[in-house]
């Protein structure tokens, strides 16, 4: 029950804050394609609720929608991943697994944030060419971070004026 809710929910809020629901898009045929494949990895075994959620919870720390696009991409980029080595004779497999695709596909921009992020942490930092680089660009990127926290800044000072709070 809890690897088919947490999916469901994950995969319609992807769906829904995207705009991807259209009519072709079947919830209700997905719910049973999600159903069948909980059959398959017999996820209603008891050790499914230990630690809770995996994917449900990291998403409510992410709260812009460019933000959320780059989260969301990863994770569907694992469940892809956890469905490359099942049965892909089965429709319902198939249908998940297309699905998924379509919204990697609408999410690439996150896919491509999320590489962005994982080069970085594989920067060598001890190495002096890497350092005379960072160095150098080093005031360029505080001034990208002023810019962005006084943008910031002027939203909320924007909102104040609005708002009748």
């Amino acid at each position: 029950m809890a690897f088919q809710t947490y999916s469901l929910f994950v995969l319609s809020v992807i769906m829904i804050s995207f705009g991807h629901v259209e009519n072709r898009l079947n919830l209700l045929q997905l719910q049973n394609d999600i159903d069948k494949l909980k059959a398959d990895f017999n996820s209603s075994h008891s050790d499914v609720a230990d630690g809770g959620p995996i994917f449900t919870e990291r998403l409510s720390g992410w709260t812009e929608r460019n933000e959320k696009r780059i989260i969301l991409s990863q994770i569907i980029s694992m469940y892809l991943k956890m469905l490359e080595n099942t049965d892909r004779s089965k429709a319902h497999v198939r249908n998940i697994t297309e699905e998924l695709h379509t919204l990697k596909e609408s999410l690439s921009d996150g896919s491509k944030k999320m590489e962005d992020l994982k080069d970085l942490t594989k920067l060598q930092m001890s190495d002096l060419k890497i350092q005379r680089k960072a160095v150098n660009e080093l005031f360029s990127v505080l001034q990208k971070l002023g810019d962005t926290s006084s943008s910031h800044k002027r939203k909320r000072r924007q909102f104040q004026r609005l708002c009748k709070c």
